[in-house]
C-alpha cells in the first residue's frame, strides 16, 4: 500500500464546525503517517474561507485557518477551486492567498465577488482568476476534475468530482435539491446519476441539516409567501435577509412590483451582492432602486427596504435602524420588520436584542421560525437520502457540521448501506481508497485571528487577556524608585473595571493604597521584581476579600 499512488483528504478547517471551510486533496505515493509521505504529493485545494469572531474573542471580527502545512508545500499546490461565494467559503482569499500564491478556479459570479475583496488588498491585478462555465471539466496536474450544478442560498454552487488514478471522490460543498430556485438552474441530476452508475468511492458531503427531517423547501415558495405579508403590511416593510442569497433578492423584489412598492438596499454588503448579481446576468427585472437617503421621503406604504443584519450585527444596516442612529431611515409603529432567515447558532442573544430593541420602538416583528418565509440551503434528510441513492459511494466523509452533526450523518450513511463512513476531524489525513480507509496521520491546524489588520496566530492572540479583562478589570499601579533602591511619593494608581466602592462604601482605590502598604517594607528598601510580585499578591488578596473576584494586576516601577 505505501508505494501504490493513493488520493488523500485533509481539512484544515470546516470539519467539526460551520464555517472556515478549507480542504486539501493529495496525490502521490509513500505512507501519508509520515511527512515525506505527504511532501512528495500534488495538493488541490477547494475552498477558503472565514469564520466570524464572537463573544468569546472579544477584538476579532474574522477568523481564517491556518495555513502553515500546505505553506509549506505550495510549489505542489496546483490550485484553489471555489465551489461559491459565501464567506465561509472566499472570506479568506484575499487575506491568504499571499502565503499560497496559486491559480484560482470558479464561476463568474463567486468571480466577481472575489475580484471585489481582492481589488480591497490591492492584489486584482495580481491573483491569476480563472472564470470557468458551469458543469466544466477541468484538469490540474493529476486531478482530473469535473463540475456539478447544485442549488443552494446562492447563485453558481458547483460540486467537484475528483478523479485520481483510480479513485473517483465527490466533494459536495454546501447544497439542497430545489426543482424551483428562481435564480439559475436545477441541480444536475441527470449528471450524479451517471457519477454514481460509473462509480464512486467517496462522497465529501454537507451536514448542516442532517438533524431536519424532510426537505429544505423551495425559494419559490418563499417567494409567494412573501408577497403575501407584504400585501397585509400597512406601513414600510423591511425585509432582513442573508445578501448573498441572489434568490431571495429577486422574491422581494417581485414582491415590491407586486405590491406597488419602491425598493431602498441598505447595508454594504447587500449593495456588493446586487451588483455583482446585475454585473454577472441576475437579477435583470428587479425594480428600481431609489437611493438611501431618500428613503425618509416615500409613502411608508409603498415603501420595501431590503437590508442586512439578520444576525443582529451591530454595524449592520437593522441595527442602526434599531437603535435610531441609522442616517436615512427610521422605523415606528406601523412599520414591520421581517426575518426572511434562520437563526445561526450563537447569534442567539444579538438576534433576540435586536427582536427587543424593534418591538420597543412599536414595530411590528416576523420571524421565519413562526411562518415559510425562509428555506435553508443546505439538504435536509431527505435530500441526503436522495444523494446518497443516486450517486451510492462505498465511503461517505461528513463536513461541514459540528460533533453531532458529523456522527448522525455517519449513522445515516451506514442505514442507507454505505461500506464505510468515518467521522473525522480537521488536520486528519484520510486514505480515500474504500478498501483502506481510515484516518492515516494528522496535520498541524489551528486558527488565524485577524486582530485589526494583523494576523495573529491563535496561541498568541491577545483575545483572552482581553476576554479576562472584561470579567474582572484591570488595576495598574506606577510607583517611582530612587537611586538608593527606596520608594519616593505616592503611587499613581488607576482603576479600570472594578466597582468604585466595596460594599461598606470604602473606596476601591484606598484598598489598594493599605495593599500597597502592607507590601512594602518600612525601611522603603525594595528591588523591581521582588516588590512588583508582593504588590500584586496583596492587592489581589484584598480585592478577593472586599470584591470577590481577582483583577488583573500591572505594577510599574520607574527609576528617578
Amino acid at each position: 500500500m505505501t508505494n501504490r499512488p493513493n488520493l488523500v483528504f485533509v481539512p484544515l478547517g470546516g470539519t467539526g464546525e460551520i464555517g472556515m471551510n478549507c480542504n486539501l486533496y493529495g496525490y502521490g505515493s509513500g505512507d501519508a503517517r509520515r511527512d515525506k509521505g505527504l511532501s512528495d504529493r500534488d495538493w488541490l485545494m477547494i475552498d477558503l474561507g472565514i469564520t466570524f469572531g464572537r463573544h468569546h474573542v472579544p477584538g476579532i471580527d474574522v477568523i481564517t485557518p491556518d495555513l502553515s502545512f500546505i505553506e509549506q508545500r505550495r510549489a505542489s499546490l496546483k490550485g484553489l477551486i471555489l465551489t461559491h461565494g459565501h464567506e465561509d467559503h472566499i472570506g479568506a482569499v484575499a487575506l491568504l492567498w499571499p502565503r499560497l500564491q496559486c491559480p484560482i478556479y470558479t464561476t463568474a459570479f463567486t468571480a466577481e465577488l472575489v475580484r471585489g475583496k481582492l481589488a480591497e488588498h490591492g492584489l486584482l491585478d495580481t491573483v491569476p482568476l480563472h472564470v470557468m462555465e458551469m458543469n466544466a471539466d477541468l484538469d490540474l496536474g493529476p486531478f482530473h476534475l469535473q463540475f456539478i450544478g447544485l442549488t443552494h442560498s446562492i447563485a453558481e454552487m458547483q460540486s467537484v468530482v475528483i478523479r485520481c488514478g483510480e479513485t473517483t471522490v465527490l466533494h459536495t460543498g454546501d447544497w439542497k435539491f430545489d426543482d424551483a430556485p428562481v435564480i439559475g438552474a436545477a441541480s444536475n441530476l441527470s449528471a450524479l446519476s451517471d457519477l454514481g452508475e460509473a462509480g464512486v468511492d467517496a462522497i465529501i458531503c454537507d451536514s448542516t441539516n442532517v438533524l431536519q427531517s424532510g426537505r429544505a423547501g423551495s425559494e419559490a415558495d418563499v417567494g409567494d409567501a412573501l408577497t403575501e405579508l407584504v400585501k397585509k403590511s400597512p406601513g414600510r416593510v423591511v425585509i432582513t435577509t442573508f445578501a448573498s442569497n441572489v434568490a431571495r433578492l429577486a422574491s422581494v423584489g417581485a414582491a415590491a412590483l407586486a405590491t406597488d412598492r419602491q425598493v431602498v438596499l441598505s447595508g454594504r454588503g447587500m449593495h456588493r451582492i446586487f451588483e455583482a448579481a446585475r454585473a454577472t446576468g441576475y437579477l435583470e427585472n428587479f425594480p428600481s432602486c431609489v437611493p438611501e437617503q431618500e428613503a425618509g421621503y416615500l409613502p411608508p406604504e409603498n415603501t420595501l427596504i431590503l437590508c442586512t443584519g439578520s444576525q443582529g450585527e451591530h454595524r449592520a444596516a437593522l441595527r442602526r435602524m434599531a437603535d435610531g442612529s441609522h442616517p436615512h431611515i427610521t422605523l415606528g409603529p406601523s412599520d414591520t420588520v421581517i426575518f426572511s432567515s434562520k437563526m445561526i447558532p450563537g447569534n442567539e442573544v444579538d438576534i433576540l436584542e435586536l427582536h427587543n430593541d424593534l418591538i420597543r420602538a412599536g414595530v411590528q416583528v416576523l420571524t421565519a421560525q413562526g411562518g415559510d418565509f425562509h428555506v435553508s440551503g443546505h439538504p435536509c434528510r431527505d435530500e441526503l437520502m436522495d444523494m446518497y441513492r443516486r450517486v451510492k459511494p462505498r465511503l461517505a466523509i461528513p463536513v461541514h457540521g459540528e460533533a453531532r452533526h458529523l456522527d448522525a450523518h455517519a449513522r445515516l450513511a451506514r442505514e442507507l448501506g454505505v461500506d464505510h463512513a468515518l467521522v473525522i476531524e480537521n488536520g486528519d489525513v484520510v486514505c480515500l481508497d474504500p478498501d483502506d480507509a481510515r484516518v492515516m496521520g494528522h496535520v498541524p491546524v489551528g486558527r488565524i485571528h485577524m486582530d485589526g489588520h494583523l494576523a495573529v496566530p491563535e496561541d498568541a492572540s491577545a483575545a483572552s487577556v482581553r476576554r479576562k479583562l472584561s470579567h474582572v478589570g484591570v488595576v495598574s499601579i506606577a510607583l517611582a524608585m530612587d537611586a538608593g533602591g527606596r520608594l519616593c511619593g505616592a503611587p499613581e494608581i488607576s482603576l479600570a473595571g472594578l466597582p468604585r466602592h466595596d460594599e461598606d462604601g470604602i473606596l476601591m482605590e484606598d484598598w489598594v493604597r493599605e495593599a500597597i502598604d502592607l507590601a512594602v517594607p518600612e525601611n522603603g528598601r525594595v528591588t523591581q521584581g521582588r516588590i512588583e510580585q508582593d504588590i500584586s499578591r496583596q492587592v489581589r488578596r484584598l480585592c478577593v476579600q472586599r470584591w470577590g473576584k481577582k483583577p488583573v494586576i500591572h505594577v510599574l516601577l520607574v527609576a528617578t
